[in-house]
């Protein structure tokens, strides 16, 4: 584990560290290729810092709609994931980082696209603040992307495992995803092997995308903290 400094030892807000490892995370970028760009408000950090190295490498393959449309305002070009057999590194937030590099993603509703731009990349570099670091899963609420025909028999399945389910809204009505799907977010669990969970419910009918990634978690972590970036490798 690495540590950069903050040597003022100023008091640094949550929207700080967001900068910080944003910053941070264009180490791991590969001049001359097509970064991986996830989605969220540390992303966001991230993609203004891009902006400063946008001669450098080709462009982005982005994880939502949201992200495209903040990559192409600053001039970076973004490509279809299909225009690209593989990404040298994808840089993305998580909601939850447990000690193994296992993640819950899927806050921003853009799990989906984001566990497919994980899978194209040879590294996952997660950026965070240090208050998403936990033990083990399950506190944040659990994002799942499930065909909206399957809503009430997913969510029976979770109560059966003890669970709370939630669907999200959005303006009164159930929020629909980037690619036209709902989410529940889940609660009252804790994922005490987050391979086997993501396997189980993968395999549940209607279940689009669960938010635990496991099988693509991180290889490495800039955790924003008050004394600067600590790098976790995992």
């Amino acid at each position: 584990m690495t540590q950069v400094q903050n040597p003022a030892q100023t008091v640094l807000s949550q929207d700080d560290l967001k900068t910080l490892v944003g910053q941070a995370a264009l180490q791991y970028v590969v001049p001359g290729e097509i970064v991986g760009v996830g989605t969220g408000s540390t992303v966001n950090k991230f993609i203004d810092a891009l902006a400063s190295m946008k001669d450098q490498i080709k462009g982005a393959v982005s994880s939502s709609v949201a992200s495209t449309a903040r990559l192409q305002a600053l001039g970076i070009t973004v490509f279809d994931c299909n225009e690209v057999a593989e990404l040298s590194v994808y840089i993305d937030g998580a909601d939850e980082v447990d000690p193994h590099g296992y993640l819950i993603k899927g806050g921003g509703a853009a799990l989906t696209r984001e566990k497919i731009v994980a899978a194209q990349s040879r590294q996952f570099v997660c950026i965070a603040d240090d208050s998403k670091l936990v033990q083990a899963l399950g506190k944040f609420p659990l994002p799942v992307e499930v065909i909206p025909m399957a809503v009430k028999r997913i969510t029976r399945q979770f109560e059966a495992m003890g669970a709370t389910v939630v669907l999200r809204l959005k303006d009164g009505a159930p929020l629909v995803t980037d690619n036209g799907q709902h989410i529940l977010d889940v609660t009252g669990l804790q994922i005490a092997d987050p391979l086997a969970f993501e396997s189980q419910v993968n395999q549940w009918p209607g279940v689009v995308t669960v938010g635990v990634f496991a099988f693509q978690k991180a290889q490495v972590c800039l955790l924003g903290t008050a004394s600067g970036v600590k790098t976790l490798t995992f």
